[in-house]
């Protein structure tokens, strides 16, 4: 079975696919989808373009996305919600069963700590996933976290 996982932005928004098989995770692909963030619109059809696109191609049985959780930075609350709107909406086109995980929902399954650093989550997906190299940028990083979240929360219950 094979999960995607998506950190909401604006401009940049993560993506990661991992493969989950028996009790083992294996990554499939991970990067970002990236908007020039000149024009809103351009930038919504651009992402439903590039998203679709992957899912095309790595064909996932479901998808996990963070949920939005805004404490210092307001302003940019609106135009992530609406991008996170694109992304929802997406997602359920191609009938994709979606998981909506918080920061710190995330942190709490990947390391065991809900307040965990995120350079601590980081050491956690590359050790889960078996990744040498630094995950760059930080964004596809948390997307493989969410993907694996969602592996362990929504795929067992698809083989129900």
């Amino acid at each position: 079975m094979i999960a995607l996982g998506i950190d909401p932005g604006t401009t940049r928004i993560g993506y990661g696919v991992v493969e989950y098989s028996g009790n083992r995770l294996t990554p499939i692909a991970y990067g970002i989808i990236e908007n020039l963030g000149r024009d809103k619109l351009s930038d919504f059809k651009d992402t439903e373009k590039n998203l679709t696109a992957i899912i095309e191609k790595y064909k996932p049985d479901c998808a996990g996305i963070e949920k939005l959780f805004f404490t210092k930075n307001q302003k940019t609350a609106m135009s992530v919600s609406e991008m996170r709107g694109v992304l929802l909406l997406t997602l359920s086109r191609h009938g994709l069963p979606i998981k909506e995980l918080t920061p710190l929902q995330v942190k709490q399954s990947i390391s065991g700590y809900g307040k965990a650093e995120k350079h601590q989550v980081q050491r956690m997906v590359k050790l889960l996933l078996n990744i040498k190299e630094e995950i760059k940028p930080d964004d596809a990083a948390d997307a493989l976290a969410i993907a694996i979240c969602c592996a362990h929360n929504i795929l067992p219950n698809i083989l129900l």
